[in-house]
């Protein structure tokens, strides 16, 4: 790697507020593709608890500065200094109005931060992106979260090719110019940081609605797109109101502006962006009709615009002091998120998809050179923290102190921090503050949670004494060393349990010595390395119900017997744990294929036997059956293992799938049928979506088991009125190498040409396949005129989907896979080096592979590191991955 091209490392440590505030912001925009200009007003304020001396340090990337004026005078160039980095100008008084004249190309930016394009090529239009550290790129600016200002912008552009022009706050007038252009202004009443600014100027539809808050406020409801995809937007505009609503009522927050703009955007680095008033989506988050969005397009759309609207207050009323508290808005909103979404739809179902990835991603980042605490204490590129840690663990976090405190106590907890933050820059510890106070305890032990890296183990060991009826439950936990933490503290972990008898019958829990009335579930409080907890008059050896609901994120070490854990499959009413036990049995018939080269048999007979009796149980949740029937998957499966041969991983999974598959051959043939006859496939409710998924899971089974039984996946396919089904269909026979499978595919991407979104997913069928030939395939289609090295979507959907999805196919032993890959981040580094970045963590698990790949993954890190210019968002991930 260049010197210059890791960035030098930020420490919580070194935190300083910042030496001169923004008041009022002004902003102007000539607005063009090949050069726009923009000129910014700034009234700047000198903090009292800086030295007197200290210049103004506006952050400034690839931008060209044309002119600077102090208070109305134009400054010469040897009265400021301007580099590759920053503005920076000596101020004598405490107080200055600074302005600054700048042009920008946003046609030439493919990074996709600040001002670009996106679009058609005939009708690209303008939008911005400024998180993290975006807004640097647009005009010289104090670029961090803990500077909040007031805004108004004015914009100027021609009409004919950008008639629809927008930007944060509430509109403040508009009209025509004497050259064929036209201007609007926009005023933000509420301060706000540069990351949250916004604005978008094209030829865009719009569909309209309007939503009256529970204050009184007549709120405009806009959401814009392209004109081949507005008539997919009214899912989005549906989830939007149903959010607005949710957040009401649940958390007593209401929208504070007079309008709420949402536009969708093929060319996008990440999901969607919280905006104040203007959220920017990526369009395969914000469109959905049956025919070209899946059952689960439709859940991520609600989930999404749930999300980015809850940042109104999680993130944008109040928001972070810097960026290590990133999580204290996007853990957060994210747990705001879940809710909504188990609230209007499954909870079981949610709860199981969000476990699933925070052991599939989340612990694997842990257990890598990647770890990182929730609140990292150094970062060399903040863009490489947006990671499964701060999201999905901060997130498991905030639930479980919602769970310690209460639904009632964390509300109140909330209504404080809310209040007491508003308009201010926040920390964790005032996030723990206003918990703690709303509810009169310490909440100062969870810091530790946030501060520190690694999944803790849970290990649980019982004892049952028939004679005195008293059974014993003891829970200890440890967390490994991770990079830079080489001694780990215990952590606050609440342990939900219950107590079942051997038929299901729910038994009663009351602690030695508690005198209150004996309940049917406990949370136990593990604050020590180690705690025993004594339950007294318990009739008969008990079935234990651990860590119902996933009650911490924890690795749960437990011998239950095959037995105790069919009892729990058969009748736990918690939904979660039913599938967690499923689970937990799947995991060790595995283990024993992986070592053994095949499973137990008692084992092996109990768990058929027992899914078998779910998937005949019609009262079921379809949903929860379905996902009781799904083999975890080989990343997830692996991330266990201290040595990892992935193709031995394969054939493991592979051997129990298929095992289960013929024993349930009949119950899933006579499912499928009794599915196929009840569905209306063009509803798109959560129970419509639930019976497809289990018919889905039955279909992939079937054919799994028996090749016989293809021609159904030929008719699915044929006959499918919902890409659901038809997708559904086309995996099963790509994944079974069926004859058809050719022809499938010519056909799936003929019925969709031109439809970028589901294109994607043509895409990623083909690069999940676990086939020796998928590389060369990959490699094949980046020539395909549906691929763009310079689209995101089309990045993750093909490379991303490859590489973090396929085990079987990247790890390939003669390490084909990564030379691909490897060739394909440096090719992207110098297109858009966030997405480079992110395919890199693919490298990351490399000391844990087998001795041949480990080698060969080692290579490509060390080529990739020998690269004479690495961006630092490349850069930072290489070089923490060879360190780790």
């Amino acid at each position: 790697m260049s010197s210059d091209s890791a960035k030098p490392p930020v420490l919580l440590r070194d935190y300083r507020a910042p030496a001169w505030r923004v008041a009022e912001v002004e902003l102007e925009f000539d607005l063009d593709p090949a050069a726009t200009i923009v000129v910014a007003r700034l009234l700047v304020e000198r903090s009292v608890a800086v030295a007197p001396a200290e210049p103004l340090r506006l952050d400034a990337e690839q931008v060209e500065l044309l002119e600077l004026r102090i208070d109305g005078r134009a400054l010469a160039a040897e009265e400021y200094r301007f580099d590759a980095e920053a503005l920076t100008i000596p101020l004598a008084g405490d107080h200055a109005r600074v302005e600054t004249r700048v042009r920008i190309a946003p046609e030439t930016n493919t990074a996709l931060q600040g001002l670009y394009t996106s679009g058609r090529d005939d009708a690209r239009f303008l939008l911005t992106q400024c998180e993290a550290e975006g807004f640097r790129r647009i005009t010289p600016f104090p670029d961090r979260p803990d500077v909040l200002a007031r805004y108004t912008v004015t914009l100027r552009a021609d009409r004919q090719r950008f008639p629809l022009l927008l930007a944060n706050g509430n509109a403040d007038g508009a009209g025509e110019l004497d050259d064929g252009r036209h201007w609007a202004r926009f005023v933000d009443p509420h301060p706000k940081p540069s990351y949250l600014f916004a604005l978008v100027a094209g030829r865009l539809e719009t569909i309209e609605d309007h939503f009256v808050t529970a204050e009184g406020r007549r709120v405009r409801l806009a959401i814009h797109a392209e004109a081949d995809a507005i008539g997919r937007c009214d899912w989005a505009m549906q989830c939007l109101k149903l959010a607005m609503r949710w957040d009401e009522q649940r958390f007593g927050r209401c929208y504070d502006l007079d309008v709420f703009h949402v536009v969708a955007t093929h060319d996008f680095t990440m999901g969607a962006m919280e905006n104040k008033g203007l959220n920017v989506f990526n369009a395969k988050y914000l469109l959905a009709d049956p025919e070209r969005a899946t059952d689960d397009a439709y859940r991520h759309v609600l989930a999404v615009v749930g999300h980015e609207y809850f940042h109104n207050w999680s993130g944008n009323r109040v928001t972070c002091r810097d960026w290590f508290q990133l999580s204290l808005k996007e853990g957060l909103t994210v747990y705001r998120e879940q809710e909504f979404e188990s609230d209007l739809a499954s909870r079981t179902l949610r709860r199981i998809e969000d476990v699933r990835m925070l052991w599939r991603a989340q612990f694997a980042e842990d257990a890598g050179p990647l770890a990182h605490p929730v609140r990292p204490d150094r970062y060399s590129e903040i863009n490489n923290f947006y990671t499964a840690t701060v999201y999905e663990k901060g997130a498991e976090i905030v639930r479980m102190l919602s769970l310690v405190l209460g639904r009632d106590g964390f509300r109140r907890g909330l209504d404080l921090y809310f209040e007491r933050h508003d308009g201010e820059a926040a920390t964790v510890e005032d996030f723990l503050a206003a918990l703690g106070e709303a509810n009169a305890t310490d909440l100062s032990p969870w810091l530790a949670w946030y501060g520190q890296a690694g999944t803790p183990t849970l290990e649980a060991s019982e004892r049952y004494d028939a004679a005195t009826r008293r059974y014993e439950l003891t829970l200890a936990q440890h967390t490994a060393p991770t990079p830079g933490q080489p001694r780990k503290q215990a952590l606050p972990i609440p342990v939900a349990v219950a107590l079942f008898d051997e038929h299901g019958a729910r038994l009663p829990l009351r602690l030695d010595g508690d005198a209150a009335p004996p309940g049917q579930e406990r949370v136990l409080p593990l604050h020590a390395d180690r705690a025993t907890f004594r339950f007294v008059d318990v009739p008969v050896r008990p079935v234990v119900s651990l860590l119902r609901g996933y009650s911490a994120p924890v690795r749960l070490r437990w011998s239950a017997d095959a037995v105790d854990l069919a009892v729990q499959i058969r009748h736990d009413d918690d939904g979660f744990n039913r599938w967690f036990a499923a689970d937990a049995l799947a995991r060790r018939l595995f283990a024993e294929a992986l070592a053994a080269g095949g499973s137990d048999a008692r084992s092996l007979e109990v768990w058929t036997r027992s899914l078998a009796e779910a998937l005949n149980d019609d009262a079921l949740d379809p949903a929860l059956a379905a996902e009781m029937l799904t083999v975890a998957d080989a990343n997830s499966l692996a991330e266990e293992l201290a040595e990892i041969d992935p193709e031995a991983v394969h054939l493991a999974r592979a051997s129990i799938e298929t095992a289960l598959a013929r024993a349930l051959a009949e119950p899933l043939a006579r499912r499928y049928r009794a599915l196929s006859g009840a569905l209306d496939a063009q509803a798109t409710d959560p129970a419509a979506q639930a019976r497809r998924r289990l018919r889905n899971v039955c279909l992939a089974a079937l054919c799994r088991a028996d090749a016989a039984q293809l021609p159904l996946a030929e008719a699915q396919f044929a006959q499918a009125r919902n890409l659901t089904d038809r997708i559904g269909a086309l995996s099963v026979l790509l994944s079974t190498e069926s004859a058809a499978a050719a022809a499938a595919l010519d056909a799936f991407a003929a019925r969709y040409a031109g439809d970028a979104l589901v294109l994607d997913q043509w895409l990623s069928l083909q690069a999940t396949q676990a086939r020796a030939d998928t590389v060369e395939r990959v490699a094949a289609l980046t020539a395909h005129a549906v691929f763009r090295w310079t689209n995101p979507n089309n990045v993750y959907a093909l490379i991303g989907a490859f590489a973090l999805r396929n085990p079987r196919a990247f790890h390939r032993a003669d390490g084909a896979g990564y030379r691909f890959v490897a060739e394909a981040i440096a090719r992207l580094d110098a297109l858009t080096p966030q997405v480079a970045a992110r395919l890199a963590t693919a490298f990351g698990g490399w000391r844990r592979l087998e001795p041949v790949r480990r080698a060969l993954m080692h290579r490509e890190l060390q080529r990739l590191a020998a690269r004479e210019t690495l961006s630092p968002d490349l850069a930072d991930i290489v070089a923490r991955s060879l360190a780790g």
